[in-house]
């Protein structure tokens, strides 16, 4: 072939390099170039994983090839390509075993003496793979033909790296949407930080500050509505991927069926729907940090493989049969007790002692003394702003009611209390006031609830449960399920499965009993979950 015909040959890859195309297109396109300027009866491209190489595109070989993992340490010939600085032509009588013995397309039987040539591809200094040329003429290639090996061994490796670059890009295009997408769902609470004086909050941010640079596995427990995210964030901030991604999942917001899908990613056509390939959460965290609330709640199937992806680095997407690498440090957060799961058996013991490597304990509340009120100020400035205020505080009264009362809904409890209470505080006024004062009869707190314990909330009786108008016991009953289910729902972020486990309920059954009481919750970011 004239060198006029081997450029002609080699434009398309050259053009390729700036195509974003599926690595398994890339590839067969260099092997059919690399056959038109060096014709041969099999060619072969292998990317090193580990002490492996992966055959990651064919040309002249048997299908099954793709699927075979070539160990290095027992394939002198492929062993000697990558240990070489450069292109290698074996002699045709070379002693040295074959690894395509019998995966020649079309010939029955040993492979016989032939001529065989290959290179090594190394990407910024390191090996990638190497790519393979066989002829079972013996007198096929010659000394010449290594210089063409070699320089298409140099596009090869550019299109690699091309490959390379723009699976980077697209994978930072699609954290930082993933990043966008969790921040404006979020809004304002993206700025929250943590903050408090009380003994209980400084013994916290001691913990945090142990944990955060230790790269472990940290379980957040606490009660609903103290700010397990926030201690997410925080413990990320001080380790040493801060500077990297942090990606969030709801385990409780999906259904079974997509959770795999959601932490390990698919391939297109593994299921109805998946009509391209897509990274999971694990992809999209490698190299900061994932967190999965709501983590009591994964299936047991989906436990065994999340343990493996913590134990090995490894996932693999649904539908497909190759393995991802991935570096997360995974912080999970639970309202539930684990060990108590455990022993029920809705968790496995392995998930959850790896889990669990550092616990770390959320205080509720009730437990920070005066913190309720520095709290209640970065709620009550959000608030000022957005009701276009010029001052809202808090008069003696309503300090003593934060202070008295228990919260069984923490944190987040006191963010509705206090926006519920500047709207009713308004609605009293004819014209807007500059500065609005906060009573206590505005804040509603009017019933001491002495809960311990999460789900003690939504069973807290109204201050006054009276008969209505009719008489009728049945109403009665049904106006106070309809304060149950409110009153979970609020305590819980409008989530169905959190109301559900503090009411102790199926999450349908409890759907579907709202439904009939004709109750529809405030829209909220978390409303139907």
């Amino acid at each position: 072939m004239t060198q006029a015909n081997h450029l002609s040959a080699l434009l398309p890859l050259l053009t390729d390099l700036t195509q974003e195309l599926p690595d398994a297109e890339r590839f067969r396109r260099l092997l059919e170039g690399l056959r038109a300027v060096l014709p041969c009866d099999a060619t072969a491209l292998l990317r090193l994983e580990g002490d492996d190489l992966l055959p990651v595109a064919i040309n002249g070989l048997s299908p099954d090839t793709l699927g075979r993992r070539f160990k290095v340490a027992e394939h002198p010939r492929l062993a000697e390509l990558l240990a070489t600085q450069g292109p290698v032509r074996f002699a045709a009588d070379s002693p040295l075993p074959d690894p395509y013995d019998g995966l020649v397309e079309g010939l029955q039987g040993h492979l016989p003496v032939h001529d065989c040539m290959g290179c090594a591809l190394r990407i910024e200094g390191r090996p990638w793979g190497l790519f393979t040329v066989d002829a079972l003429d013996t007198a096929r290639f010659s000394e010449g033909d290594l210089e063409l090996i070699a320089a298409f061994a140099g596009l090869a490796a550019a299109s690699v790296a091309a490959a390379s670059r723009i699976h980077r890009l697209a994978q930072q295009a699609e954290v930082a949407r993933e990043q966008m997408t969790h921040a404006m769902q979020e809004g304002p609470r993206a700025a929250r930080r943590l903050s408090g004086q009380s003994a209980a909050h400084r013994q916290l941010v001691r913990e945090i500050d142990l944990a955060g640079p230790a790269d472990l596995c940290v379980l957040i427990q606490g009660e609903t509505g103290v700010g397990k995210e926030l201690v997410a964030r925080a413990l990320h901030a001080a380790s040493s991927r801060a500077g990297k991604p942090m990606i969030s999942i709801n385990c409780a917001a999906l259904p079974d069926a997509l959770v795999e899908s959601e932490l390990f990613g698919h391939v297109k056509g593994a299921f109805t729907g998946a009509t391209a390939d897509r990274r999971g959460k694990f992809e999209l965290a490698s190299g900061g940090t994932l967190f999965l609330d709501e983590v009591g709640e994964l299936p047991l199937a989906t436990q065994a493989k999340l343990l493996r992806a913590l134990q090995e680095g490894q996932v693999q997407r649904l539908g497909s049969d190759r393995e991802h690498y991935v570096d997360v440090r995974l912080i999970a957060a639970t309202n539930r007790d684990l060990a108590d799961d455990v022993r029920r058996g809705t968790m496995r013991a392995d998930f959850y002692h790896r889990l669990s490597v550092f616990p770390l304990h959320v205080p509720p509340l009730r437990a920070r003394g005066r913190d309720v009120l520095t709290i209640g100020g970065f709620f009550l400035e959000e608030a000022r702003a957005r009701h276009r205020l010029g001052g809202l505080r808090l008069d003696p009264s309503a300090q003593a009611a934060l202070l008295a009362y228990q919260w069984p809904g923490n944190v987040r409890e006191l963010e509705h209390t206090l926006g519920r209470a500047v709207i009713r505080a308004l609605s009293e006024h004819e014209s807007r006031p500059r500065i609005l004062s906060l009573r206590a009869v505005d804040l509603g707190l009017t019933v001491s609830e002495p809960a311990t314990t999460p789900t003690a909330a939504p069973h807290s009786m109204p201050a006054t449960l009276s008969m209505p108008d009719s008489g009728s016991l049945r109403e009665a009953v049904s106006a106070f399920e309809a304060h149950l289910i409110r009153t979970a729902l609020e305590q819980h972020d409008y989530q169905w499965a959190g109301a559900a486990r503090a009411l102790k309920m199926d999450r349908a059954n409890l759907v579907r009993l709202a439904k009939r009481l004709g109750f529809q919750p405030r829209s909220s970011g978390a409303s139907g979950r």
